[in-house]
C-alpha cells in the first residue's frame, strides 16, 4: 500500500500518544520560510568544525550532525553555499531536506527532544 492510499492517522491514536504534538513557540515557519533539516558527514576534524559552526550560525542543532534550519530561500541558498565553500565533495557529504509549512506543522517529537526555536540571549 503506498503512502497516497493511506488514511492519516486518528489524532485519536497510539500514534499521538507515543508521540505527542509539541507546538512551536513562535509558531511553524511563516508561509516563506522553509523548515529545512539539514544533515552532514565531514572527514576532517577541522572542515567539520567549520561546517558545525556554520550551521549553528543558521539552524538549531537537533542532533550531533542534524540541523533545523528556519530560513527563507536566499537566506538558505547563501547557508548552503557557504557550506560548499567548506567541504571537500570527495570526502564529506551534505544533505539538506526541505519541509514545507503545512508538513512543519506535523512534525513529531518524542523524549528529550525540544522545538527548534534559536535563542536569541539568555536572561541571568
Amino acid at each position: 500500500m503506498n503512502q497516497e492510499s493511506e488514511p492519516p492517522i486518528p489524532r485519536t491514536s497510539w500514534w499521538y500518544d507515543a508521540f505527542p504534538l509539541v507546538p512551536y513557540q513562535k509558531g511553524p515557519p511563516g508561509e516563506t520560510e522553509m523548515l529545512s533539516l539539514v544533515a552532514y558527514d565531514i572527514a576532517d576534524h577541522k572542515r567539520l568544525a567549520r561546517v558545525a559552526k556554520t550551521c549553528e550560525d543558521f539552524g538549531v542543532r537537533v542532533q550531533y550532525s542534524i540541523f533545523e534550519c528556519r530560513l527563507e530561500e536566499p537566506d538558505f541558498d547563501a547557508f548552503w553555499r557557504q557550506l560548499l565553500e567548506i567541504i571537500n565533495e570527495q570526502e564529506d557529504r551534505l544533505v539538506a531536506y526541505k519541509i514545507d509549512a503545512r508538513c512543519a506543522k506535523d512534525t513529531l517529537t518524542a523524549g528529550t527532544m525540544v522545538c527548534s526555536e534559536k535563542v536569541v540571549c539568555y536572561l541571568v
